[in-house]
């Protein structure tokens, strides 16, 4: 699936970079260190900026709470996406990203 949002992100003219956002985090000693989180896709066209997660299924809170934790370690305000499998109908989450099927990732253009 991520080769296709790459795919599908290059046919739209974007330039694509994968993003790595560092955050503060205890270890199991109760330490604080960084650590760093991937950021799927960072495509910019035109001086926007758009931070893009893939994510098949977020079937449980855990795997969303990993999925969303980079988006809130940008510190912007460009716009977040998770593409996924699993939903029917796109929705925005109480943070303001956008989640939102592979296949109404592909068929709007409007997005990025």
């Amino acid at each position: 699936m991520e080769n296709i949002i790459f795919n599908e992100l290059i046919i739209r003219e974007c330039s694509v970079d994968i993003g790595i956002v560092y955050g503060n985090e205890k270890n199991a000693n109760g330490k604080v260190t960084p650590v760093a989180r991937e950021i799927d896709f960072i495509a910019t066209s035109g001086g926007k900026k758009t931070y893009i997660q893939s994510a098949y299924a977020l079937e449980t809170e855990e795997k969303a709470v990993i999925e969303n934790k980079p988006f809130s370690l940008t510190g912007d305000s460009f716009p977040k996406i998770i593409v996924r499998h699993d939903i029917r109908k796109r929705w925005y989450d109480d943070k303001g990203i956008l989640n939102i099927s592979v296949i109404d990732f592909l068929l709007d253009d409007s997005l990025v």
